[in-house]
């Protein structure tokens, strides 16, 4: 990857800094120094979004932001045969940059795939460019995996060599470009929100496009699991990535051998927003590989939810964990990987929910402790 695109990852582009500048802590929370994932400048409820668009003016017109490139860079498709600009000529199309264990993405997919079904018969497509963030988004079979558990039905362009991120000089994961008709780039979100003003822009184009009679109410969205939208009030924890490139906070007194194996350990106390390591551990650039069952990861947290982008760091196997909150069992507050008593399986390279409080939202301790070893730990991201 060029030094371009890695000093650009958490860069947000001159004309957002204005708008992103008042936003709370954690909206901006889904990339560090990577191809720029951004949470949101936006904080109101689904509800509320809905309920202001159903009375907002009419639509303005759009400015043209240029042309939609080809998608030449990319190494291969799903859902798809590759795709061209002749082939989506006279359709609007809606291109979301994604990567599978992104949080932001995630949490817009219930709108995107809302949106693909309900304008696919009258002109929509919906292209998804999968740039992968960490070594193993980039095999396949985990992209194919992820999107048939996401029941994503449209075309996904596989990018993994950032072809089809340069070419529409992107910097952001999710990122979201209107193209008309005509093949030009009419609008671009970049992160989660304003899902209301998203559909109006579709529904616009189509109207451009010359489609009468198409439904103008905002579709209603639920999402359910990870895809439910942060609880932003109370998201007071940044994202935290365990690998040594980009850790932030980290605790565990001596601070991190990148490279070799060591044996960590937590501090009695841990302060707001820290993190400690436990156990034998191989601390990498990009991750850390636990070397000895009862291994340990520790963080003082304040959201709803808590996740962890895991995996077996040997393909095919699984490690047995369990978390606890405050030293004991999660209960009603566990996540929908693990059960009221902690326990759950790393079986796969993803990102597992593994905390999901009820209200009051206060702040915890959290402990996972891995009762196998060879579990790989990549990033903390909340909700």
């Amino acid at each position: 990857m060029s030094s371009g695109v890695k000093s650009s990852r958490r860069r947000f582009l001159a004309t957002s800094l204005a708008s992103l500048a008042a936003a709370p802590l954690g909206t901006l929370a889904c990339s560090s120094l990577r191809p720029g994932r951004t949470a949101a400048a936006e904080t109101s409820t689904n509800k509320d979004d809905n309920a202001m668009q159903q009375t907002a003016h009419p639509a303005s017109p759009l400015p043209v932001e240029g042309r939609m490139p080809p998608f030449d860079g990319a190494t291969g498709w799903l859902n798809s045969q590759p795709l061209t600009p002749d082939d989506l000529r006279g359709k609007v199309v809606l291109v979301e940059f994604l990567t599978y264990t992104c949080i932001n993405w995630l949490r817009t997919m219930p709108y995107v795939r809302a949106w693909s079904e309900k304008y696919k018969d009258s002109g929509l497509v919906v292209v998804g460019v999968h740039t992968p963030e960490f070594p193993f988004e980039k095999d396949v079979e985990n992209v194919r995996h992820a999107i048939d558990d996401m029941r994503i039905e449209f075309p996904i362009a596989i990018d993994s060599d950032y072809g089809v991120w340069r070419a529409f000089a992107n910097h952001y994961w999710p990122a979201l470009y209107f193209v008309d008709a005509l093949g030009r780039i009419r609008h671009h979100r970049f992160g989660e929100g304003e899902y209301g003003r998203s559909e109006m822009v579709i529904q616009q184009l189509l109207a451009e496009a010359g489609q009468s009679g198409v439904d103008q109410a905002i579709v209603p969205v639920e999402g359910v699991g990870v895809e439910v939208q942060a609880d932003w009030a109370n998201l007071k924890t940044p994202e935290t990535y365990v690998g040594s490139r980009q850790a932030e906070r980290f605790a565990s007194p001596g601070g991190a051998r990148v490279g070799m194996r060591h044996v960590y350990a937590v501090p009695e106390r841990l302060g707001f927003n820290q993190w400690a390591l436990a156990g034998d551990w191989t601390v990498e650039r990009g991750s850390a590989i636990l070397n000895e069952p009862g291994g340990r990861i520790a963080y003082r947290f304040h959201a709803r939810d808590l996740h962890l982008v895991l995996g077996p760091a040997t393909r095919g196997e699984s490690v047995r964990f369990r978390v606890l909150i405050d030293g004991q069992a999660p209960g009603i507050a566990h996540g929908v990987d693990v059960d009221e008593q902690g326990y759950g399986t790393i079986s796969e390279q993803r990102l597992y929910q593994l905390i999901r409080q009820p209200v009051p939202i206060a702040d915890r301790r959290f402990e996972i402790e891995l009762l196998d070893p060879g579990a790989e730990a990549f990033a903390f991201t909340f909700g």
